[in-house]
């Protein structure tokens, strides 16, 4: 293997005998991803980034798995980006493969846990615990519903940095907020609350600190009393739809309903509700 800075740190976060950063309990149809290095602000460094990855592939490809709640070890969801490594990073630049090794990284890790997280059938709940910054944030933001307790944070740290939106955050920002909220809240940089982040819609709910997981697990519950085919269809649909016009959004929902038609849970369903006493 070439010695570039990328296969450096995947060596390094494949390390076998790395402390495990990432823990993960299995609640029947449903698991909880905590991130786990509290010391650090659960700081997302390569070990961490390549055991989330790792972890998420197996349990979106585990079809007795419907949800998985994705959390921060507190006090904090995540501080984002791992300072180190960016510094470490810039300090390669030079290197046989430039720029492209950073590249690598944000596209394959930062960005491959994206696309699981919004490519997959298995909704993701973010129950965001405390501050969430930067790539941590996009995240949370990439999940399908996120639940916030009162000591939530939303930290926009890239423009301190000197960096853009990324992760698919410029994405989330301009569909909660339009393009001027989204830029207000990156030339601001000031932290959200909880509260307003629900507002703002960035969060669906907020609930005392320690009702989250509690929160996050109702969630689940709704989503495995729902018929499996129902919610793994309507998740890529919506997000099609998140971009499509009027006339496309209904050709997809038109394309995807008669499959639900030949289902036993819809037949179910109707037969249950004919057989009712009519009023």
């Amino acid at each position: 293997m070439t010695e570039t800075l990328y296969n450096r740190l995947v060596t390094e976060g494949d390390d076998a005998d790395a402390p495990r950063r990432v823990h993960i309990e299995h609640r029947g149809d449903r698991a909880i991803v905590t991130l786990d290095e509290p010391d650090r602000l659960n700081v997302l460094s390569a070990p961490l980034v390549r055991q989330l990855r790792c972890a998420l592939q197996t349990l979106v490809s585990d079809r007795g798995i419907r949800s998985v709640v994705l959390t921060g070890r507190d006090p904090g969801f995540s501080a984002g980006g791992d300072l180190r490594m960016m510094q470490t990073a810039t300090e390669n630049l030079s290197g046989p493969e430039g720029v492209a090794d950073v590249w690598r990284w944000i596209r394959r890790e930062f960005g491959g846990i994206a696309r699981l997280i919004a490519g997959s059938d298995t909704i993701f709940v973010a129950a965001i615990n405390g501050p969430a910054a930067g790539v941590g944030l996009a995240w949370a933001l990439t999940c399908d519903l996120a639940v916030a307790s009162d000591r939530a944070l939303i930290v926009p740290a890239f423009g301190r940095l000197g960096l853009l939106p990324e992760v698919g955050t410029s994405w989330a920002l301009t569909r909660r907020l339009g393009y001027q909220g989204a830029l207000a809240y990156y030339l601001r940089g000031t932290h959200i609350d909880a509260y307003e982040a629900q507002r703002l819609g960035l969060v669906q709910q907020v609930v005392d600190h320690d009702r989250l997981l509690d929160a996050a697990d109702e969630w689940c519950s709704r989503i495995a009393a729902m018929p499996s085919h129902a919610v793994a269809m309507t998740k890529p649909l919506l997000r099609a739809t998140a971009d499509a016009g009027w006339h496309d959004a209904l050709t997809m929902e038109e394309f995807a309903e008669p499959v639900c038609f030949t289902t036993a849970a819809f037949a179910d369903s109707v037969r249950g509700m004919l057989s009712k006493p009519q009023a």
